[in-house]
């Protein structure tokens, strides 16, 4: 049993993201004003910190990249001359692609206007932030990953972080440090899109929605093309082509600076045939002569994939417990319509700050006294946007066609739609078995190549997401059942974690006469698909080593 060093602190943040951040930043400047004017008891921002996985802020951040910027004019009121924005938005439309062709919307759907709004690299606006967070006295804690919650009572004491030096069979090395017992009254899970404690938290309390919660797969690549092929500020959302009718997403594209572009697919993670392949069909969306005749001679820069949280707010769990609340994606707090999160993490992060400086000054950090934080996003602008979006993603269970006439419902009657709340189930009870499949259990598809210009297959991408791990670390993803993989899973569905993962890490491998899944770690993009698509819920995704993972600098 290692002995593992132990601090105390008042607020512990786990993630490093938009709501984290802010947060931190809020509540540092709460506690300052606090002080300031004689408040008892006296606080310390320095009684804060933040632990961030990335090897250093803003590498993990993946985002569509336009942003609304209504919550960081909350805490930043000058964020338009400060914060490092790429450029606002100066046109949008939207489009429906065809296999061959593309036709232009004549009005531009509301939920998909842009106006106000500003294309940016969610990379750079979270080093600007930490940047701020770390002038007003708060600790921020790079390469280090929250491992396992400590509960106590009714509630969580503070995380448990990762060892560090241990070989790929658990073993210490010579350079093995165990991980901290960091304790706080008040511990904020800010990890993004299925976070691994806050799953286990959320199992564990039975906090759970009315709904379970719904993730779409984001597939994206940074480009930079040859002069006057787009505008900075240029914004298009598309619809229907590589996707069939069946499926919920749509691709996108932005013009930022200097020539570069943002592109990417969206695609909902409850489609039906485990055989579809989500980078497959951006390599192909890319192909289509709209977006070609944007890319033709240019150059990849980066790509990157994440889940995205889009079951909205009857999605959204209980987001508090005695000593502990949840913020952000992690929370659910996305709206799948205008696929916007940003604005919402800030806000959430704030507004849980200013529950927890109640608490401080109170000395009570119980769930009754946390029970503030759901209470004042209920008031706020977050439930109302929410709200009036509450059914959307839901409505597309059935099909694009039936989803865009129910969403029109939906826009008309406030939310509500036809049935009021609108019921699904995970999106990893979709997949239909092989069998069942139109043409039934047909063979495997070959693996996609790419032409290494245009298009690119899975490793030649995760080069470009700047994805370095340990390679010597036990690996990150656990398989409960290896059986499963090896046995049920070959004939019921064609082992669909080969398909779904975007970074290539799962591979079902013959070797002298045996079948066996290969799982490539060091590949991992981070984007938890595997741990949300599996059908047998048999993959759980824990964090690597501190540090570990893409790099998406410029993203």
């Amino acid at each position: 049993m290692e002995t593992r060093e132990k601090l105390d602190a008042d607020v512990l943040i786990v993630g490093a993201g938009p709501a984290g951040l802010a947060c931190a930043l809020h509540l540092a400047r709460l506690i300052r004003a606090h002080n300031e004017a004689g408040g008892k008891p006296e606080l310390s921002a320095e009684n804060i910190y933040v632990l961030e996985k990335g090897r250093e802020l803003g590498a993990h951040q993946l985002s569509g990249a336009v942003m609304d910027p209504r919550g960081l004019a909350e805490l930043v009121p000058d964020y338009a001359q400060t914060a490092p924005l790429e450029t606002p938005v100066t046109s949008d439309a939207a489009y429906f692609l065809t296999a061959r062709n593309s036709w232009k919307l004549p009005v531009t759907p509301p939920p998909l206007r842009n106006h106000g709004n500003y294309v940016i690299s969610l990379n750079k606006l979270v080093k600007w932030l930490g940047g701020l967070v770390e002038q007003a006295g708060v600790n921020i804690f790079t390469q280090f990953a929250g491992a396992q919650l400590i509960y106590e009572g009714d509630g969580i004491a503070g995380v448990i972080t990762d060892d560090k030096g241990r070989d790929k069979d658990g073993h210490p090395k010579d350079n093995f440090t165990p991980g901290y017992e960091l304790r706080a009254k008040v511990t904020v899970l800010a990890e993004g899109p299925r976070g691994s404690l806050t799953k286990d938290l959320v199992a564990r309390k039975k906090l759970d929605g009315l709904n379970p919660q719904a993730y779409s797969i984001g597939v994206k690549e940074l480009w930079d093309v040859p002069p006057n092929r787009i505008s900075p500020g240029w914004v298009a959302h598309t619809l229907g082509w590589p996707l069939d009718s069946s499926m919920y997403g749509g691709g996108w594209i932005y013009g930022l600076r200097d020539n570069r572009v943002s592109l990417g697919l969206v695609v909902g993670l409850e489609y039906h045939d485990p055989r579809f392949d989500p980078h497959e069909a951006f390599q192909k969306f890319k192909t289509h002569p709209f977006v070609r005749r944007i890319l033709d001679g240019g150059k990849l820069v980066r790509y990157g994939a994440k889940a995205v949280p889009t079951g909205g707010w009857y999605s959204v769990p209980r987001t508090y417990v005695a000593g502990g609340l949840i913020v952000g994606d992690s929370a659910a707090f996305l709206n799948s319509q205008r696929l916007k999160g940003i604005h919402m993490a800030i806000k959430t992060g704030m507004l849980a700050a200013d529950s927890i400086f109640d608490a401080l000054r109170a000395g009570d950090v119980s769930a009754t006294q946390l029970s503030s934080f759901p209470a004042k996003v209920e008031a706020s602008w977050v439930a109302r946007e929410l709200r009036a979006v509450r059914n959307f993603h839901q409505a597309f269970q059935h099909g694009l066609w039936r989803g865009l006439a129910q969403a029109a419902v939906q826009f008309v009657s406030g939310g509500r739609g036809l049935v009021d709340p609108l019921r699904v189930r995970a999106g990893h009870e979709a997949y239909h078995k092989l069998d069942e499949l139109s043409g039934g259990a047909r063979p495997a598809p070959p693996r996609f190549q790419g032409d290494g210009v245009l298009t690119f297959d899975r490793l030649s991408d995760v080069y470009h997401s700047g994805t370095r791990h340990e390679e010597d670390q036990p690996c990150h993803l656990h398989v409960l059942d290896i059986n499963i993989c090896v046995g049920r899973c070959v004939t019921e569905y064609g082992n669909p974690c080969q398909y779904f993962c975007p970074a290539a890490v799962y591979e079902m491998v013959e070797e002298h006469g045996t079948r066996r899944l290969k799982i490539n770690a060091s590949n991992c993009v981070h984007c938890k698909t595997c741990d949300i698509a599996d059908p047998y819920q048999i993959i759980d995704w824990v964090p690597p080593e501190g540090g570990g993972g893409p790099n998406y600098e410029g993203m």
